[in-house]
């Protein structure tokens, strides 16, 4: 019999190992991005305070259908948006253990057309 983990498994797996060599601080805080089937979601965190600086999604946005490509771009370009208003301008980005592809490279793409440096 094969032990064949699920990918979210396999992706908590993966997202624990980035997490221990990416943490945000104030000066530079961390992008944090979850992928959803209906939404993605996107959220700009200080790890060393533990707060969340600002955050969007594709519910918050109120898109028809927040799980395509435009949906992901919309939610990069209004995070960079409320970044810069709050004087976040440098960040890390997390893909949260994703592929970086598809609706994780168009918010990543999104935030940096922009403005956001990373």
């Amino acid at each position: 019999m094969i032990n064949k983990e699920s990918r979210s498994i396999v992706r908590a797996r993966r997202h624990k190992r980035v997490r221990a060599k990416i943490s945000g601080t104030a000066e530079t805080p961390r992008l944090s991005v979850y992928r959803a089937n209906a939404n993605i979601h996107a959220q700009i965190i200080d790890d060393v305070k533990g707060v969340t600086l600002v955050s969007s999604s594709s519910v918050a946005l109120k898109l028809a259908n927040g799980g395509n490509m435009e949906a992901a771009a919309a939610v990069g370009k209004d995070i960079a948006e409320k970044a810069l208003a709050a004087g976040i301008k440098k960040i890390v980005f997390d893909r949260s253990g994703y592929v970086y592809h598809g609706r994780i490279k168009a918010v990543a793409e999104a935030a940096r057309e922009a403005g956001l440096e990373f």
